[in-house]
């Protein structure tokens, strides 16, 4: 009878603290969320989204700091900053260290994604197979894509061979490497780097999502733009495997449940609606050229990028992979979720 009532006690003293019976136990978790984008993108408020709900599912005991901008790192640094605890989740751009992920490079090879809802869905599904062999000293949460992005810059492009002796930002590696198949030379910066680097002559065109363009403040400094959908660019969350380790079951569930594929749109449709609204809006500006290519001219860029897919099949065939039927399983998710051109 004395056991009953001091299990009631417990109970009661749970339910007043806040907490559910089966987060009694548990202790609390502050997780530390490191993006590198200003706290104006629609990331940043879809991330805070994401962390109330999981806060709230775990009974309070999984809490969360968003921390934008580059606060506790830079953009280029974001991986490894999950992988040694200097943040618990981290937003990771994989492509801005070329040749470290080959597998996920896939998703970045031109004309691969003509959606990016469509495209988000596919590329999570498809990747969670692989993220554990390339990606094993973090925990995948999500992976998805922005909307595609094409080419901005000073100079009028049209045929892959314009590019020809022009200094590139290229928003991954694979883009870098294509800008070097056609003759031009890339000039590494991130998102947040971008505009100084072509407003000081550093640079001459960029490869960037259309919304994005008026967040960073590039639109003021390149007025050619073309109208196609060129690439996208694959985004993870990573997860401090630690911080994982070190979550009870109870919470361990809850976390997962928000590392879903339905986790990946939520977090990444808002900024699709954002880039894709940045197009409308870039057509509307009487001092920029949006242009469309003839049929003719995007075969010449699509037969131009072919060997793109040949060198990563041979990148992904060095470190060990099957890239057949990584590439199988790929074009099987685009199929399946209509996120092709």
């Amino acid at each position: 009878m004395a056991m009953k009532r001091t299990v009631l006690a417990l109970l009661m003293a749970a339910g007043a603290a806040g907490l559910s019976p089966a987060w009694a136990q548990d202790k609390t978790i502050n997780l530390k969320i490191s993006l590198w984008v200003p706290p104006a993108h629609p990331l940043v408020p879809a991330t805070q989204a994401w962390a109330a709900d999981l806060e709230k599912a775990s009974g309070g005991t999984i809490r969360s700091t968003v921390f934008p901008s580059e606060q506790l790192g830079k953009a280029f640094d974001h991986y490894d900053m999950a992988r040694d605890g200097i943040a618990d989740v981290t937003y990771v751009n994989p492509g801005y260290q070329p040749g470290r992920f080959p597998i996920v490079a896939a998703g970045q090879i031109p004309f691969t994604f003509g959606d990016g809802k469509k495209g988000t869905l596919a590329f999570d599904e498809w990747y969670r197979k692989y993220a554990p062999v390339e990606m094993k000293d973090t925990k995948l949460c999500f992976a998805f894509i922005h909307d595609p992005g094409s080419l901005h810059g000073k100079k009028k492009v049209v045929l892959p061979t314009d590019l020809r002796g022009l200094k590139v930002r290229p928003a991954q590696s694979t883009i870098a490497e294509m800008v070097k198949l056609m003759g031009g030379t890339n000039v590494q910066a991130s998102a947040p780097e971008s505009r100084d680097a072509i407003e000081r002559g550093v640079a001459d065109e960029i490869t960037f999502p259309w919304g994005s363009m008026f967040l960073f403040g590039i639109d003021k400094v390149v007025k050619y733009h073309i109208d196609v959908p060129l690439y996208t660019t694959v985004f993870t969350y990573n997860v401090n495997l630690n911080t994982y380790n070190s979550m009870s079951p109870a919470q361990k569930k809850v976390f997962d449940d928000h590392c879903s594929p339905e986790w990946a749109a939520k977090v990444s449709d808002p900024w699709t609606d954002f880039e894709a609204n940045g197009r409308t809006r870039m057509k509307a500006l009487p001092d920029h050229e949006v242009y469309k290519l003839t049929d003719a001219q995007l075969e010449e860029w699509k037969t131009a990028v072919k060997v793109l897919h040949e060198s990563w099949a041979e990148t992904v065939r060095n470190s060990g992979g099957d890239p057949a039927q990584i590439d199988a399983d790929l074009q099987a998710a685009i199929k399946k979720h209509g996120a092709g051109l």
